[in-house]
């Protein structure tokens, strides 16, 4: 597989505080890939850089060796760490609107899974719970056929249940040719689908590896690696 994303010297401020620090990595496609790291390390705001939304203060994105903008739109799906969708649109309306969008978006996969999920297509997303909110959201991304799938905390905030099922989500229905970048800080939940992780702190990458490296290399799971790495 070739590489898909490639940020090289990434530096971002705000003012006098510096969310990225010369960050650089790699990722090849057809991985699941875990970009971990405390409170502030700079997950969202790199998750922001590739999408376009903000611009590095330095260095350089490249996403299948183009930068982040109009020609990068089709390649990336992502889902924010808030709800950004109207609250007063029904699911049909809102699967309509990406279809509308997104040349390469699969409303029948979507439809599909929202009458699985036991979701009414004319409901208006406000009347339904958390949980359901999140998968429709998580439904809507992963019905585009992209190249790389970014999840900003896709797990956060919600039961157990809802965990299992955006997991299974992600791991059934994403391009297996793509790759999908997973921002969260609840590692032991999703580290069994995880083929590489990142570790951030301070707005560098500490730490780039496969699961099964770490593993066999410091005989420990990702997740207990990740507290002693990152241990106060």
């Amino acid at each position: 597989m070739g590489e898909l994303l490639r940020c090289d010297n990434l530096c971002k401020t705000f003012g006098s505080t510096r969310a990225l620090d010369r960050l650089s990595l790699s990722i090849e496609s057809g991985k699941i890939i875990g970009l971990l790291g405390p409170n502030g390390a700079g997950k969202t705001t790199l998750i922001k850089i590739v999408n376009g939304l903000l611009q590095p203060s330095l260095g350089e994105v490249l996403i299948d060796g183009k930068h982040p903008g109009v020609d990068t739109k089709p390649l990336v799906s992502y889902l924010p760490d808030v709800n950004y969708l109207n609250n007063w649109m029904t699911v049909e309306q809102i699967v309509n609107m990406f279809a509308d969008f997104y040349d390469d978006f699969r409303p029948d996969l979507a439809f599909d899974m929202i009458s699985r999920l036991g979701v009414d297509r004319k409901q208006r997303l406000k009347s339904l719970s958390k949980g359901n909110k999140e998968k429709v959201c998580l439904i809507l991304v992963m019905s585009r056929n992209a190249k790389l799938y970014v999840l900003d905390e896709p797990i956060a905030g919600v039961d157990p249940a809802t965990r299992d099922y955006i997991i299974s989500t992600i791991i059934n229905n994403y391009n297996p040719e793509a790759s999908v970048l997973i921002s969260t800080h609840l590692i032991s939940d999703i580290e069994s689908i995880l083929d590489e992780v990142i570790f951030i702190k301070e707005g560098r990458v500490v730490l780039h590896d496969t699961v099964d490296h770490i593993r066999e290399e410091h005989q420990m799971s990702v997740d207990d690696l990740f507290r002693e790495v990152f241990k106060w």
